[in-house]
Formats: C-alpha cells, sequence, structure tokens
C-alpha cells in the first residue's frame, strides 16, 4: 500500500527501488528550496495551472496549482498501471484517500493512451493528510482519491511525479 510522511522519512524507506526515485525526490527538495528553478516555476504558476518537467530514463514532474475539492464527492479514485505517482505538497495541505484497487469497480478505462483508470466513489477508503514537504508514494495497486480538501477548498501547490513501473 501507499507509503507516506515527511521527504526524508519516505525517501529512505524507498531507497534501493531504483534511480528514478532518488531523481524524483531530488526534483521535489529543489522544488522546496527557494532560489532554485524548481521553486520559482512551481510558484509562477497561477491556479489551474500545470507544467511537465522531464526528469530522464522515462520519469517526468507535473508541477501544479489547484484549489482542493470539496465536498468530497467532487472528486474521483484514480490508478495507474504504467508509472507510480510520487506526489508531493509543496505549499497548502490536502487530503488524499488510498484503498488497494481490489476494492474498486471500474467506472472507465482511460489506458494506455492516458494511463488512468478511474473508479466509481467508495467509503470505506483510508484518508492520508499531507502538509507541506509531505510525499506519498502511490504503487498501480493504490487506487486513490487526490486534492480533497482538509476543511474548505485551499490553494495547493503540488508535484505529482511519474515513475515508469520497472
Amino acid at each position: 500500500m501507499a507509503i507516506f510522511g515527511s521527504l526524508k522519512t519516505v525517501r529512505a524507506q524507498t531507497t534501493g527501488r531504483n534511480e528514478n526515485y532518488k531523481t524524483a525526490f531530488d526534483y521535489i527538495d529543489d522544488c522546496l528550496k527557494p532560489g532554485t528553478d524548481a521553486h520559482k516555476l512551481i510558484h509562477s504558476l497561477a491556479a489551474g495551472d500545470s507544467d511537465r518537467v522531464e526528469l530522464g530514463n522515462g520519469a517526468f514532474a507535473l508541477p501544479q496549482v489547484y484549489l482542493s475539492k470539496a465536498p468530497r464527492e467532487t472528486g474521483f479514485f484514480e490508478s495507474h498501471l504504467a508509472y507510480v505517482d510520487v506526489q508531493a505538497i509543496i505549499s497548502g495541505e490536502e487530503i488524499v484517500e488510498v484503498t488497494d484497487v481490489a476494492n474498486l469497480k471500474v467506472k472507465e478505462n482511460r489506458t494506455p493512451a492516458q494511463d488512468a483508470i478511474i473508479y466509481e466513489m467508495y467509503d470505506e477508503s483510508s484518508p492520508v493528510r499531507l502538509r507541506a514537504g509531505e510525499v506519498t508514494v502511490l504503487d498501480p495497486v493504490d487506487g486513490h482519491m487526490p486534492c480533497i480538501a482538509v476543511k474548505e477548498p485551499a490553494l495547493i501547490r503540488k508535484i505529482v511525479v511519474k515513475i515508469p513501473v520497472a
């Protein structure tokens, strides 16, 4: 299941997976450091904007800025087959609900073109609260509903790094 916590803790828990994890965490670390190009990029985006940054070896980052979703029912569960998601909050906080994909009923399969499977709403997932500087790693078995407001919609700056499944 999903791994989550501080950047330092999650980095330690994924040591030895593959080189793309180090690349992902190095990029996220740069996003958190004032003065770096990555930090400037994520802070230059307006609400509703996103970008794509190639990281090499098939991995890429999606800096994005948005308002978190409320009520919860405006979100949706998803999973990915070709990529692992490494999601990092740069500013703000949100809830990411997580469950095993075996618990979910497919609503729409957008693979392989978009590498996304969308699921029906599910009410027995586990909420993970992510704050600035915290990260979650979501493998293909992790159905997840990100972007959920903690109390009310708030501006979120987030990096999603896509790591090819080995």
